[in-house]
């Protein structure tokens, strides 16, 4: 296969490497990655500014792209600009969870969905530690896995993975489920604080609030030691109320 790897979190992420070694076994690969991080870009798109690619040697022999705008960028830049059209997009390891509406945010999702929109199978791939030092040897085995599992039983290739893997040694995992998106919601707390100029700064933080306890989530599966795989839409129409409407004359 011809492997297009991308991630949000930048191309010296020690998750972006970890992900390029499990791709290696598959096929050629093709990096095109941020040049910084990207966290929390959703699926925005560089407009009304150049985008640059800059080639990197990090990887060895691997064809790698160091890009300057987003990661959706990436992948239209590996598609339009670099003509690589590739068997499958694999996109991560993110240093961190991307469950629930985490996806409308996620850098990581971005590109792959935009990998979808160019109807290339692709996967998300989210570890559940935000560390720079996290160990991804088990997440190597679960990618491992999950392709071996794709291969068997494919997905349309509009129809983009996203991957969430549980901080913990691969033996204590208990198994790969697939699993919907959790309703949730983040509460954001913002903490004032002061700059060297005497203005005023803020510092987001805060936390996700489940409101949703049922067995089939993304979120249910992670508590419980699982893999969640949830197999997304690109098509955001609520199909069932398109008829909501239809007792309303005008």
């Amino acid at each position: 296969m011809r492997i297009l790897v991308c991630n949000d979190d930048g191309i010296t992420a020690p998750g972006l490497r970890a992900l390029i070694e499990v791709a290696q076994e598959f096929g050629t690969v093709v990096v095109v990655a941020p040049d910084r991080p990207q966290s929390g870009m959703g699926h925005a798109v560089s407009i009304g500014v150049p985008l640059r690619l800059y080639p990197s040697r990090q990887f060895g022999d691997i064809q790698a792209w160091a890009c300057s705008g987003t990661p959706a960028d990436c992948v239209k830049l590996a598609t339009g600009v670099l003509k690589e059209k590739p068997d499958l997009l694999l996109s991560g390891i993110n240093h961190g969870a991307n469950f629930s509406i985490s996806v409308f945010y996620s850098g990581t999702l971005s590109a792959a969905i935009e990998g979808a929109f160019e109807g290339i199978p692709s996967v998300g791939f989210s570890l559940l530690n935000y560390s720079m030092e996290a160990d991804f040897t088990a997440a190597q085995a679960i990618v491992r896995e999950i392709i071996l599992i794709l291969q068997a039983h494919p997905f349309p290739p509009h129809i983009p993975l996203n991957v969430n893997i549980p901080n913990l040694p691969l033996s204590e995992i208990k198994g790969i489920r697939l699993s919907r998106q959790a309703r949730g919601r983040f509460i954001e707390q913002f903490e004032e604080r002061i700059d060297p100029y005497g203005q005023p700064y803020y510092w987001m933080a805060g936390r996700f609030e489940s409101t949703d306890p049922h067995p089939d989530t993304d979120l249910w599966a992670l508590e419980r030691g699982y893999v969640s795989v949830c197999p997304l839409l690109t098509d955001l129409t609520a199909h069932e109320y398109l008829h909501h409407w239809e007792p309303i004359h005008r």
